[in-house]
């Protein structure tokens, strides 16, 4: 409070304003508080007898004595109201008492639904069944945060991914589908970028200097000048100039030619389809392109670029500028060309600036759930969005539990969750939740292969514990991984109708011996929340503990070094080979300032090494890195193990035949 009826000018200049988030002035002079003594966005409350009295003038401030009483009494009110509503305003921010009614559930038995793909184990589900059974039972606040299905799996092999039985998102039809257009935001926004980028090249290889400056920076209503856009790449090149007219004939060159090298560009278009027919196409053969034919592919939406931005960024603001960091190709000396570079940084943000927000869905006992994002989890690091966390974390208080699902096994999605989610976000886990089945395990243990629409060999429906036993090793192993980064696991074995009571005990019994702070069966598919309390209750316990959360590996280390890290300490590879092109690769990302960047491995899912047919624990194996690219933008580099495709195809039997809409009730049917 500042009021020179108190304080005398002298005295105020020695007051700590600086560190003041409101100030009240009472002082018939308000003005004499100068501007240098207060921090930026500081409130100040004029309560100048003056300013209250009506008869404030421009020069001139006099009080009229008689209105010394009147005027005081007003400044006290004034103050007591800015304390009110300061309070009302304190108390609007802190966390009350969830007003959630939860839905009751009748489960019926058998469950109206039909059991996941023997491609998945019921991440997705258990997800959903573990808040059900926090918020629902056990009256815990909780959030999941989901990633948004791509159409590829949901009408190619996998089909839907909103859970399953009594444990699903609703709408389920709204979420497997377009959503809120979020991923074709992606699409669009991606395939904008492609365009400038050949557009870019066919116009520089047919023009000279003079006339493309001329479209560049086009002279409007007698003016030319400068967007901020292309202000920005002038400073980047070293030119401190703002007249279009005053560039010398070198400067207009370096400013108008990006000399992209068409062999070195690495964005592809991309199509939210499984079409294996577009992993390589020639583009460039219409008469009009004047023989600019190169070749190129397209890649599935949800492993653009900007797609892995989106699940990494933290605000609108840090979104523009990773967008604007995408490198999307060299230049004929080696150098990087970025999408700021093409001038397009602005229309991508402008693209994306809805699909930032994430979606809020809810389970079918009304937990609520945010639906964002959907990086590929092989080629990107496959975790929904950091805002979804982050918003999350805020709604379900102190006590409260956000569930975000990761993607494939702890080799992958939770490694990438950890050495890149967690260092872009800041947050600290506390507990993983490990999903396994005893059919996986029996496959790991020698079991014969599975096939989507392929009924289930006898070994997956009949007891078999010596199948059970050998196939443990995977998930001994998957244990051994989440404690190199020294947090607590608690494995939630979903159980399908075909396990057997023994089997599921030899599970739980193994994974508790194996370092696991607890084992539980779930059975959430059937019963929903009710049968995952005993998996919530475990989880909450385990959460309690002590953690020592610590990176794999430090930033510093040599692209290389990160690489081999991961390979023999997550996957037990005895070393790691490097073909020539990822070399050079290395060397070049070194070269220009990307080596401290965390690593995103490319690796098959079915396998702890590269090999998908090689199940268990392989050992001894020298892990091949094909080639090494970098997303730039979203901050990580990442090596090809092996093949790797960045399109899917489509099966003999893809799920589309078994979807359908009903035209009279517009009831969806069969995706799931």
């Amino acid at each position: 409070v500042v009021s020179e009826h108190f304080w005398p000018k002298k005295k105020l200049e020695h007051l700590s304003l600086h560190h003041a988030d409101v100030v009240v002035a009472g002082s018939p002079k308000p003005e004499s508080v100068p501007a240098s003594w207060l921090k930026p966005g500081t409130t100040i409350i004029n309560c100048s007898p003056d300013l209250l009295s009506g008869r404030q003038k421009k020069h001139n401030y006099g009080q009229n004595t008689t209105e010394n009483a009147v005027c005081s009494l007003a400044v006290a009110m004034r103050m007591q109201n800015m304390v009110k509503n300061t309070e009302r305003w304190i108390h609007s921010q802190q966390l009350r008492k969830w007003d959630l009614h939860c839905l009751k559930l009748q489960p019926l038995s058998p469950v109206p639904r039909i059991t996941p793909t023997p491609l998945g184990e019921g991440k997705s589900t258990v997800t959903i069944g573990l808040v059900q059974a926090l918020t629902a039972h056990l009256k815990i606040n909780s959030f999941a945060c989901l990633r948004q299905p791509s159409q590829g799996p949901t009408f190619g092999v996998k089909g839907g991914a909103a859970g399953g039985g009594y444990a699903q998102v609703i709408p389920m039809e709204e979420f497997n589908l377009h959503l809120t257009g979020d991923i074709h935001a992606i699409t669009a926004a991606n395939n904008l970028l492609a365009a400038a980028i050949d557009a870019r090249i066919l116009h520089e290889s047919t023009q000279s200097d003079k006339a493309l400056y001329n479209r560049l920076v086009p002279v409007v209503k007698g003016v030319r000048g400068f967007s901020s856009i292309q202000l920005a790449r002038l400073r980047r090149l070293g030119i401190n100039k703002t007249d279009p007219e005053t560039l010398t004939e070198e400067e207009i060159s370096r400013f108008v030619r990006l000399d992209i090298d068409p062999s070195t560009i690495t964005w592809q278009r991309v199509v939210d389809t499984n079409d294996r027919f577009l992993r390589k196409i020639t583009i460039g053969q219409a008469n009009t392109e004047k023989g600019f034919v190169r070749q190129a592919q397209f890649d599935i939406a949800v492993a653009s670029e900007i797609m892995a931005i989106l699940a990494l960024t933290t605000s609108l603001e840090d979104m523009k500028e990773r967008l604007g960091k995408i490198v999307v190709a060299n230049d004929k000396k080696g150098e990087p060309v970025t999408a700021e570079d093409l001038g397009v940084t602005g229309a991508l943000a402008v693209l994306m600036k809805d699909a930032i927000k994430p979606t809020l869905m809810q389970t079918l006992e009304g937990t609520p759930v945010f639906v964002h994002a959907g990086p590929f989890a092989n080629i990107a690091h496959g975790n929904s969005s950091i805002l979804a966390d982050k918003i999350a974390l805020k709604l379900v208080g102190e006590k409260g539990f956000v569930v975000t699902e990761a993607g494939f096994g702890a080799d992958i999605g939770m490694e990438k969750f950890f050495n890149i989610k967690c260092r872009a976000s800041g947050l600290v886990p506390s507990v993983v939740v490990l999903v396994a089945t005893v059919r996986a395990l029996k496959m790991h243990g020698g079991g014969p292969s599975v096939s989507a629409g392929a009924p289930l060999k006898k070994e997956y429906t009949e007891e078999n514990l010596q199948l059970v036993a050998d196939g443990c090793c995977n998930l001994q192993k998957q244990i051994q991984i989440t404690q190199l980064f020294g947090v607590p696991v608690v494995v939630a074995l979903n159980v399908f109708k075909t396990d057997s009571p023994a089997e599921v005990d030899l599970v739980c019994k193994i994974a508790k011996q194996s370092g696991a702070f607890d084992a539980v069966p779930c059975n959430h598919w059937s019963d929903g929340g009710r049968g995952a309390v005993k998996l919530a209750q475990a989880v909450e316990k385990a959460a309690n503990q002590k953690s020592s959360f610590k990176y794999l590996y430090g930033l510093e280390l040599p692209i290389a070094e990160k690489i081999k890290t991961i390979a023999q300490k997550v996957y037990g590879a005895k070393d790691i080979e490097l073909s020539p092109a990822a070399q050079s690769q290395i060397d070049r990302y070194t070269r220009q300032g990307f080596g401290k960047l965390p690593i995103c491995m490319a690796k098959t899912h079915l396998s702890l090494s590269h090999q998908p047919e090689r199940k268990g624990v392989p050992t001894g194996f020298i892990l091949p890195i094909s080639d090494v690219r970098a997303s730039i933008g979203a901050g990580f580099i990442y090596p090809l193990v092996g093949t790797m495709s960045t399109m899917p195809g489509l099966p003999t039997r893809p799920c589309f035949y078994d979807i359908d809409l009903d035209p009279v009730t517009e009831e969806v049917k069969g995706l799931f």
